[in-house]
């Protein structure tokens, strides 16, 4: 299915804010159950939920952030944001998700893709993503290396202090 994809608007607001909650739920469970829980809470000491409606919230009202949102008979079913390297190099997926009840119908797919392109249209010459590694997060794994982005291991390690 080919996803119709528009600039965000701020009447999109509420609808791209709770399709993520519902989107990212699996996700944060996954996390919980793979960080140490001192941790996690310390990253998140008001709930995830507060979390990332804040970080969502603002990604939408950010200037340099290009935001599109996928629909399906008008109604919100995803958004992709991207940052722009001003100096032209380095386009990033910022932030994506696709609402559970559209998972798995290519979504996903053609918001990466249009995000990829929406990047080479600006002169960018690198396009990046950044995800989890832990199981919550296979599905966008898996979304990024049928859309052809390769993988470059990192760690990341955190302690409560």
């Amino acid at each position: 299915m080919k996803t119709r994809i528009e600039s965000y608007d701020v009447q999109h607001l509420d609808a791209v804010v709770q399709l993520s909650l519902r989107a990212w739920a699996p996700v944060f469970v996954s996390m919980k159950a793979t960080m140490d829980i001192e941790v996690y809470d310390a990253f998140y000491p008001d709930g995830w939920h507060v979390s990332q409606e804040q970080a969502v919230t603002g990604v939408l009202a950010d200037n340099d952030i290009k935001v599109w949102v996928a629909l399906e008979a008008m109604e919100a079913v995803g958004f992709v944001a991207v940052k722009l390297d001003p100096e032209g190099v380095l386009g990033q997926i910022y932030m994506v998700a696709v609402d559970p009840d559209s998972q798995g119908k290519g979504v996903g797919s053609d918001l990466t893709a249009f995000a990829v392109d929406a990047m080479r249209d600006a002169g960018m010459s690198i396009a990046m993503v950044e995800t989890g590694g832990d199981p919550g997060h296979a599905p966008a794994r898996q979304t990024y290396e049928k859309a052809g982005f390769g993988l470059f291991p990192a760690a990341q390690y955190f302690k409560k202090l």
